[in-house]
């Protein structure tokens, strides 16, 4: 089935419109060390900081389902996986809301807030999570604001019951309804890397 006619189908006006009543409105391996900033405690000591208090049992709850991607960030990318992890934190979700939408995003646009790309696009796709202005997730402005972009994906990511508990890549998909729906699953343990590394200072 084409992809455009698909997601129609389950976007609403409002927003979008999950079949079977769910509605919703419109990672690297990071291998910096802190260097200048002033701590001139142990490494370890200082990673130990970062990652207190991160719950590693929400992260990969089920464990990473085939193979494994994983590509080098950038500083414009890392502060991308940043403001994921500060937008999730801030709608009150938890570490594994944090992997699921870096997993997605890993997939959708390699952590970069890509704007209109012509014949390369995905029909009017903007921003980290390729989401569409066409499909009622927000203005091209909006989606292409990190914040709003990742907030509009929690809250349909809230809509679907048992998210929790669900394999990242279904999770994801039943969210962005992509054409490649198994495709988010290479991205789990560098999603959950950079939220370990992360989640406590976004």
């Amino acid at each position: 089935m084409n992809t455009t006619i698909l997601r129609k189908s389950v976007l609403g006006i409002a927003g979008l419109a999950f079949a079977g009543g769910l509605a919703a409105g419109p990672l690297h391996h990071a291998t910096t060390t802190d260097t200048g900033t002033g701590d001139a405690r142990p490494v370890a000591a200082a990673q130990a900081d970062k990652t207190a208090g991160v719950d590693a049992g929400k992260l990969i709850p089920h464990g990473v389902q085939g193979a494994q991607s994983r590509i080098d960030l950038d500083a414009e990318q890392t502060t991308n996986a940043k403001a994921i992890i500060a937008a999730t934190k801030k709608t009150g979700l938890d570490e594994r809301a944090a992997v699921i939408s870096i997993g997605t995003a890993l997939q959708e646009s390699k952590l970069q807030n890509l704007g209109h790309l012509g014949d390369r696009n995905d029909h009017d796709s903007l921003g980290l999570f390729q989401q569409r202005p066409s499909s009622g997730w927000g203005t091209p402005e909006q989606i292409t604001d990190p914040q709003y972009a990742t907030t509009a994906f929690l809250k349909g990511l809230k809509q679907v019951d048992g998210w929790q508990d669900m394999p990242l890549t279904d999770a994801a998909q039943t969210v962005q309804v992509s054409a490649y729906p198994d495709a988010y699953a290479q991205w789990e343990q560098q999603a959950a890397d950079l939220v370990t590394q992360h989640w406590n200072n976004s």
